[in-house]
């Protein structure tokens, strides 16, 4: 199943890229061939950590949504290889023959595009899993955004991309599991108006064109959807998730994501491109370890508790965006000081992490199942 090697790799990546990234930018070791380093650092947040997180979650999600086996063996294998190949050619590959070099570094998003697609596609979805359309428009998107970030001349173009095709997943996997979360965990129904729904998923899907929109039409798009999720938030028993941590951390990433658009759309001079990395450390930083632990219990078959450990990797997380963001604004003459403490806490949070689920993702499942 797509979750056993990729949430693992994830945290790999969560622990390597960050320092990897601090490091060259303070001139203690060489960066990337023939590529930016800011290029490579954006790109293996978003593309090397996060759709490996993207990749284990839907490889995952969408078997069970539309009740098949989904992918596994050879198809699976493949699609780990070429993740870690494309890491290799980002840092080493600049100086291959030009089509080897786009071959590797294009294969496993295009892989994982038409992996996601066989499933969906071929599959009669209905019930409350209509709009599973809405991922492989956002996949397609990713792809345009890689190829642009990896263009000097169109970086800041394709950042913006990331960062919106990752806002749609955020938008529609909060949507999805915040009501069960709720219902299991406090047996409440939260409240849902369908118009509301479907327009906050318009609107994330919207904001792709974000690169190419008039600003006025730009802003109005980011400040109506921050309204609406975040009040949406609150709505849904914000309250009581704000009384457990693994559940606290998921509403914070939303507003987090809320607070992206809102930074955005005010402008000011932020140390550190703010708005970026509120979304980054707030809603990614502290939604995926919450996630990756949920997930690697329950699909193994075990009990889904947070203990004291793994309460404490959500704290260092908050910790790391304090250190990231808060820190920086306060005290920007030490700003590459908080760099290393922000990505520091960062690789703990995640090491941790990693430590926590592997052991049950290399084993069987323990309640007899076979996957």
């Amino acid at each position: 199943v797509g979750f056993r090697p990729f949430f693992p790799l994830a945290c790999v990546a969560a622990v390597l890229s960050p320092v990897a990234w601090v490091g060259v930018r303070a001139g203690l070791w060489r960066g990337p061939v023939g590529l930016d380093a800011l290029q490579w650092h954006a790109h293996e947040m978003f593309y090397g950590f996060g759709f490996a997180v993207v990749a284990g979650f839907l490889l995952t999600a969408t078997k069970n949504w539309v009740k098949t086996r989904g992918h596994y063996g050879v198809t699976l294998q493949l699609l780990v290889a070429a993740w870690l190949l494309e890491r290799v050619s980002l840092w080493f590959g600049g100086a291959w023959p030009p089509a080897l070099r786009e071959l590797t570094r294009f294969a496993f998003g295009v892989g994982l595009l038409l992996a996601i697609g066989w499933t969906l596609l071929r599959a009669k979805v209905t019930g409350p899993y209509r709009g599973n359309a809405v991922f492989l428009v956002a996949l397609g998107a990713a792809l345009a955004a890689r190829a642009l970030l990896l263009s000097h001349a169109h970086f800041a173009e394709g950042r913006e991309l990331s960062l919106a095709f990752f806002r749609v997943l955020f938008v529609v996997m909060l949507e999805r599991t915040l009501v069960q979360f709720m219902k299991a965990t406090f047996n409440v129904e939260v409240w849902r108006v369908p118009v509301v729904d479907v327009g906050v998923k318009a609107l994330a899907v919207a904001l792709l064109a974000a690169p190419w929109l008039p600003p006025v039409v730009d802003d109005a798009l980011r400040v109506t959807l921050a309204l609406l999720f975040g009040l949406r938030l609150v709505a849904w028993r914000a309250d009581l998730a704000l009384r457990r941590l693994d559940l606290a951390v998921m509403y914070l990433g939303g507003w987090a994501l809320c607070a992206e658009l809102l930074l955005t759309t005010a402008g000011g001079a932020w140390v550190g491109a703010l708005p970026l990395h509120v979304f980054t450390f707030g809603t990614m930083g502290l939604i995926i370890p919450a996630m990756l632990l949920r997930i690697a219990r329950g699909h193994t078959g075990r009990p889904v508790r947070f203990d004291a450990l793994d309460r404490a990797v959500l704290w260092v997380m908050l910790a790391a965006f304090v250190a990231r963001l808060v820190a920086p604004q306060l005290a920007p003459a030490q700003y590459g000081a908080w760099l290393w403490v922000a990505a520091g806490l960062w690789a703990l949070g995640f090491t941790v992490t990693g430590a926590r689920i592997t052991p049950l993702l290399l084993a069987p499942r323990v309640d007899g199942k076979e996957h």
